[in-house]
């Protein structure tokens, strides 16, 4: 199986765990909104991957401009969960 392909795949289970947070009700939304910004991050790293294997005959991870962009949705995404738990803690303590 190649490597494209288990990623697409991976894409499934991913989604019905977005289901499964966006359901429960049970999630921080700011932590929820970082989880789906994980979608963002591959929906912009798909095209960037593709044009710098067309533009630059290179992977992705070779055009540093191209990478580094991509992965600044990811690092927003993950500060968006962080940031999420975060303030559920802080609300669960002061509740206490």
């Amino acid at each position: 199986m190649s490597k494209e392909t288990l990623f697409a795949l991976s894409l499934f289970p991913y989604l019905g765990f977005l289901w499964f947070l966006t359901r429960s009700g049970q999630m921080p939304r700011l932590a929820l909104i970082g989880f789906y910004m994980t979608l963002v991050f591959v929906g912009v790293t798909i095209p960037a991957g593709i044009y710098a294997q067309v533009g630059y005959e290179e992977s992705l991870a070779n055009v540093d401009w191209l990478h580094g962009g991509a992965e600044v949705f990811l690092t927003l995404s993950n500060i968006l969960i962080v940031l999420g738990f975060r303030q559920a803690v802080i609300q669960k303590k002061a509740s206490l």
